[in-house]
């Protein structure tokens, strides 16, 4: 749980650098609970493709959180404010 957590806390912030094909692949995986035969037949690509194109996408956001750091950043905002407020707008403000 705490993976699908994390990767989709990831996604929000690194979405953008995803082609749109990783994005459905992992919205539906992520988001929409579908399972790798359910986005197979829908993509109609194989089960193992999916798969495949999963870990890479896993891959790529620990790459960029590696590199550009905002999860880790936004964590720190995140105990350092204690105004709610302000806490929401900064967050609001480094995700637009």
């Amino acid at each position: 749980m705490e993976e699908i957590v994390y990767y989709s806390e990831l996604y929000d912030l690194y979405k953008k650098l995803l082609t749109d094909k990783q994005q459905e692949y992992f919205e539906e995986y992520y988001f929409n609970n579908l399972s790798l035969s359910e986005i197979s037949n829908d993509f109609d690509i194989s089960r193992n493709a999916v798969s495949k194109q999963l870990a890479v996408i896993r891959e790529k956001l620990d790459e960029y959180e590696l590199k550009l750091g905002l999860y880790k950043k936004l964590e720190q905002i995140k105990k350092s404010v204690d105004d709610e407020r302000l806490k929401d707008k900064i967050i609001d403000i480094l995700l637009s």
